[in-house]
Formats: structure tokens, C-alpha cells, sequence
């Protein structure tokens, strides 16, 4: 029997220049904010979730990006039921005993509520304009091993320690370890020989695909493989992916929708990136992304910043129908 699948939505956080029409630095964070509390109102959401990045995309611009870890913190604190998540937390922008001691806090300050996601990070332009290092991939990715069991550590052992090429620590005491134990692990990225084997050793969810149903199911076959190799439960595991999505009403112009939603993107662009539609036909898609063994489905929803529609649509028409 398939497991119930959860959702969660992206709060609008000024990486994706979705900000951009709000002048004031506070405004801004309230309007996260607000959003976050709207999603804290809909049953259906299980999460909500920020992502780890300091300059805009597509391009760097001056425009606002919020940093991930203070605003998880700040919408701990303004949320009551969602859990609050990273994808997914960067890597190369924190020692991972750090990253483990701010999960922990942030779990208890949110009464159990935190998913912390990391990841090896990709964004090359970003770790050089801030001055971290960015190494080849295979240097990067060992790190990244030795980060998830460092974190393990942290967070299962009483005084951990760690030697390791990259990382060390002797003693690193990290109490509380959350509100009810440590936070669940969710472990971004798809590769399948070296991310997706720390995900069957260590993770407690993964995120993978971006919604490409070409891709994920090679992707679920990988994680099954290194589970049944190390004697891990696969379907205690978490699968997420993301999914861009803009709900139309029934009988919405379609092109006027998606002229009003995508924002500094062509209208070509957009229909790459996003999927459109109304509630029926966004929750057949879902529907598929479900059956290659998808659990739970992660929506960046355009121009909640602005105006919280769309989020309450796919809260109330487009999840209960895949529940």
C-alpha cells in the first residue's frame, strides 16, 4: 500500500527574485513571514522550506536574499504546526558540527518541528564571491561523507569524535541534540554512487529529480539498491522532489495566467520551468510522480510574497486529491 503523500511549499525568500516588488528590507521579511503563516493555516501542508543561497538567480543582482539558518529560526517562531526544512543546506558554508549544533537548536526552539537538509553544494559563483573554497568534485564529495557522519555523530554519541581529511572534532558535545532526539536528515541531491548511499546509510529523506519523471525513477531504483545492500529500510525513507507549479482556476486563461505569475522570466521560460494547470490535471501529474515511488511532493508556488492564491489553491483544490 502506497504511503499517504505529504506536501510542502517553498516561502518566498528572495533567492528566485520573487521580493522584487517590495521596497523595504522589513517588508520583506515580513511578507515571508506571512506567507509561512498562511501555510501554517492549511491542513494539508506538512512543511514549509528555504532555500540555502546568497546571490539571485538567474543572474547576481542587488536585490534581497534572506540567509537560510536565521530565517528557518525566524519562522520557527512564527508557525505553530508546519515543520520548517533546508533545501537544502550548503555544505561548503558551515563546519558540519556547526550545522549539526543549529539543527538541534532550531528543533527545540520549533518544539520537534525542524527537517534539516544538506547538501554538497553546486553553486561555484556563490562560494567564490563570498571567499570559500570551491574543490573539484571528487574532493567536495568526500568531504560531504565525511560531513553526514560527522552529523551523525553529533547527533547519536554523547562526546563525539572525528578525524577526517576534511573535518575533525574531539569532544564535541552538542546537547540538546533537539526537542524529542535529533531532527530527521534529508540529504539533497541525486547522485548515485556516493549521495544517494549516504541517504541509505544515514537519511531519513532525500530529494531528488526536480519533478522529471525521465529521471527519478533510475534515481528511487539507485537508493533501493544501496538500502537493500546495507540492510536499510527503504520505505522509511522520505522522497521528495520538487515541483514548480502555477494552479489555474477552472476555465483560466492559461497565457494570461502565466504572463501575470512569471515575473522576470519570458513566458517560453516559464512554461519550461513550471508546471500549469488546474487542479485535476496538476494532481494527474502528481499522480505519476507518486507512482514512480514519490512521497512527498515540494511546490514553489509564484508570487506568495504578494499574494497568498496560489498556496491556498494547491493547499485546498490540488492536495486533497492525491491524499
Amino acid at each position: 500500500m502506497a504511503k499517504p503523500v505529504r506536501f510542502g511549499v517553498f516561502v518566498p525568500q528572495g533567492w528566485r527574485m520573487d521580493l522584487t516588488e517590495i521596497a523595504a528590507p522589513t517588508a520583506k521579511f515580513d511578507a515571508m513571514l506571512a506567507a509561512a503563516r498562511a501555510a501554517d493555516a492549511e491542513p494539508t501542508l506538512d512543511s514549509i522550506w528555504v532555500y540555502d543561497h546568497f546571490l539571485t538567480r538567474p543572474t547576481p543582482t542587488l536585490e534581497t536574499v534572506f540567509e537560510c539558518w536565521v530565517s528557518s529560526a525566524a519562522l520557527a517562531r512564527e508557525t505553530r504546526r508546519v515543520n520548517i526544512g533546508q533545501l537544502v543546506s550548503c555544505n561548503g558554508y558551515r563546519h558540519p558540527a556547526l550545522f549539526a549544533k543549529m539543527a538541534s537548536t532550531l528543533d527545540a526552539a520549533s518544539g520537534g518541528r525542524e527537517i534539516a537538509g544538506i547538501g554538497a553544494g553546486w553553486a561555484e559563483h556563490e562560494f567564490h564571491a563570498y571567499g570559500y573554497a570551491f574543490p573539484d568534485t571528487p574532493q567536495r564529495m568526500r568531504a560531504f561523507r565525511e560531513a553526514v557522519e560527522l552529523i551523525h555523530r553529533m547527533w547519536t554519541e554523547s562526546y563525539p569524535t572525528f578525524a577526517g581529511r576534511a573535518y575533525t572534532i574531539d569532544g564535541a558535545i552538542n546537547e540538546p541534540k533537539g526537542a524529542h532526539g535529533p531532527p530527521p536528515l534529508w540529504i539533497g541531491g541525486d547522485g548515485e554512487r556516493v549521495t544517494l548511499r549516504l541517504v541509505a546509510q544515514y537519511g531519513d529523506g532525500c530529494n531528488v529529480g526536480d519533478g522529471d519523471l525521465a529521471v527519478i525513477p533510475r534515481k528511487l531504483a539507485a537508493l533501493r539498491r544501496h538500502c537493500d545492500d546495507l540492510g536499510r529500510d527503504y520505505d522509511a525513507i522520505a522522497k521528495s522532489t520538487i515541483v514548480n507549479t502555477l494552479v489555474l482556476e477552472p476555465g483560466e486563461d492559461r497565457a494570461a495566467a502565466i504572463d501575470a505569475a512569471r515575473g522576470h522570466r519570458s513566458p517560453e521560460r516559464f512554461r519550461e520551468l513550471f508546471w500549469v494547470g488546474a487542479p485535476e490535471e496538476l494532481a494527474e501529474r502528481f499522480q505519476a510522480l507518486r507512482e514512480t515511488g514519490i512521497d512527498y511532493l515540494i511546490a514553489y508556488l509564484p508570487r506568495l510574497a504578494y499574494d497568498h492564491t496560489q498556496l491556498q489553491r494547491f493547499a485546498r483544490e490540488v492536495a486533497p486529491l492525491l491524499r
